[in-house]
Formats: C-alpha cells, sequence, structure tokens
C-alpha cells in the first residue's frame, strides 16, 4: 500500500480549506484517509497552517511520500529539515 501525504479540500466554492491528510494513494481526493496530521487556511493574511509535529515525522518515517503541495507546507513550518536531518543520523 503506498502511503501519500496530501491535502484533502474541504469549504464552500472560491472559499477553500484544506486538511492536512495521510491517506492511500489510489482513494480519492476528499475520499477515505488514514489520519489527520494538519490544517491549512490559504484565505486568511499570512495563511494559517497548523501541523501535528510528531505524527507528520512519524508517517515521513515509515515510508509516506508528499504530495508536492505538502512537501511545500512541511518545509514552511520546518518539519521536512527535522526529518532530512533525522534520516542523515
Amino acid at each position: 500500500m503506498a502511503v501519500r501525504i496530501r491535502l484533502s479540500r474541504f469549504g464552500r466554492k472560491k472559499a477553500p480549506f484544506y486538511r492536512l491528510v495521510v491517506a492511500d494513494s489510489r482513494s480519492p481526493r476528499d475520499g477515505r484517509f488514514i489520519e489527520l496530521i494538519g490544517t491549512y487556511n490559504p484565505m486568511t493574511d499570512p495563511a494559517a497552517v497548523s501541523i501535528n509535529e510528531d505524527r507528520a515525522l512519524y508517517w515521513l518515517g515509515v515510508g509516506a511520500q508528499p504530495s508536492d503541495t505538502a512537501r511545500g507546507l512541511l518545509k514552511k513550518q520546518g518539519v521536512w529539515e527535522k526529518f532530512e536531518s533525522s534520516k542523515g543520523v
């Protein structure tokens, strides 16, 4: 089973709100997911990002692959750097 960290879209038309979820890569974008690890609201200024760092590091450690956008959010929050540094040790 290929596991991905990706965004799931919520909110109304022209007012998106995203959840950062861990899901099977075969499931649909807004479908079933394994775990909710954060949120992203691009409509606020600045954009509000909230990520459960411990769970994100756990899923990255067991091989979950983030999407391009999810990787950008993880980098913005500093989670990706912690993962890279722990991987090198």
